[in-house]
This record gives C-alpha cells, sequence and structure tokens, in this order.
C-alpha cells in the first residue's frame, strides 16, 4: 500500500508550515499513531498514521 519509509528519528517536511515558521518534523514515536516534534521550537504533535501519510511532503534524511 503505502512504500514511505521513516522510522525514529527520521527528519521530514510536511506540507502545510507550523506557526513558528518552519515545516520541518523530527519522528519521535511511530506506531497507529505517529508522533511527531518541531525541529524549531520543540511542540510535539501526534497524529494518525493515515493523517500523516496524506500531510507528509518529503523525507529530509533517515535516520538508521
Amino acid at each position: 500500500m503505502e512504500n514511505k519509509e521513516y522510522g525514529l528519528g527520521t527528519k521530514v517536511v510536511m506540507k502545510k508550515q507550523h506557526p513558528c515558521g518552519t515545516n520541518e518534523w523530527e519522528i519521535v514515536r511511530v506506531g497507529a499513531d505517529i508522533k511527531i516534534k518541531c525541529i524549531n521550537c520543540g511542540r510535539t504533535v501526534l497524529i494518525p498514521r493515515i493523517e500523516f501519510n496524506k500531510k507528509l511532503k518529503k523525507i529530509i534524511e533517515e535516520e538508521e
């Protein structure tokens, strides 16, 4: 179905910008929901995986 490769520590760019001024996030938790942390201000957001996949623009770097 989805062939997006991401995991803990992966940095991603989302389609919409965060109010602090950046759209770069780091994945903190992966499961049925995905928790992402704003790289600029440190705010965390928990969103369902399906919604995350829709809002994901691109993967910047992948941690191994």
